[in-house]
């Protein structure tokens, strides 16, 4: 099976980012912006790197960007590039359109248009240091959808030499352990019978409000 291929369009901090982590994990990504200097930045962390304008569709075509499996738009400032870029992609029929919003309404414009995912990379960061800040317990806090989340809780004190039976989250607080991280062991859906240790971290999901509800009851 052939390796998919990458293309992000926008080396800001977050595009960057994503392209250096494509290109670590061995895949072949084109790197656009309209930044001669951002482009050279990144260069070397992928496959190709262009300096490109994307709201050019000639230009666009001549790279041949509908043939890579996934472009990922991560224009940051301009709203109106952002957009334009996402429409000329959807028209020449990209598998796969990613694109960053700056904000919620910016973001449900982009759904319209065909964004196959829309992602809030300062919004969901700040939501995961707000949750590490209220409640140290809590490792990482990824947003599912607009009403469920996931989050990796360190087991707390009291939970400890406890079993999930004895615990009874899901009854209690209306939230599912999905998986025990032990280490560098993963237990996939865990036994009720199974005691947690100190170090163990919980990965759980549910609505935004039970989530809450688990956080403030379990907060050391």
């Amino acid at each position: 099976m052939a390796k998919k291929q990458y293309a992000v369009i926008g080396m800001g901090r977050f595009g960057s980012s994503v392209a250096n982590a494509l290109g670590e994990m061995g895949y072949d990504v084109l790197a656009i912006d309209s930044n001669e200097q951002r482009t050279q930045e990144v260069a070397e962390m992928v496959t190709h790197a262009v300096t490109a304008d994307s709201t050019d569709e000639d230009a666009l075509r001549a790279l041949g960007i509908r043939n890579f499996d996934v472009v990922v738009v991560a224009i940051g400032e301009d709203i109106q590039a952002s957009i334009l870029t996402t429409l000329i992609l959807k028209d020449m029929g990209v598998p796969v359109l990613i694109v960053k919003a700056k904000n919620e309404l910016h973001g449900k414009v982009l759904q319209k248009i065909g964004a196959d995912k829309v992602v809030y990379p300062e919004r969901d960061m700040g939501l995961r240091i707000a949750h590490h800040l209220t409640s140290p317990n809590i490792l990482d806090y990824i947003e599912l959808s607009k009403d469920y989340s996931i989050f990796d809780m360190r087991a707390p004190k009291a939970m400890l030499g406890k079993n999930l039976k004895e615990l009874d989250i899901r009854a209690r607080y209306g939230c599912n352990v999905m998986g025990i991280r032990r280490g560098q062991e993963m237990n996939i859906s865990p036994s009720p019978e199974e005691r947690l240790a100190a170090g163990d971290v919980l990965i759980v999901v549910g609505h935004k409000d039970h989530l809450a509800k688990l956080e403030q009851a379990f907060t050391d």
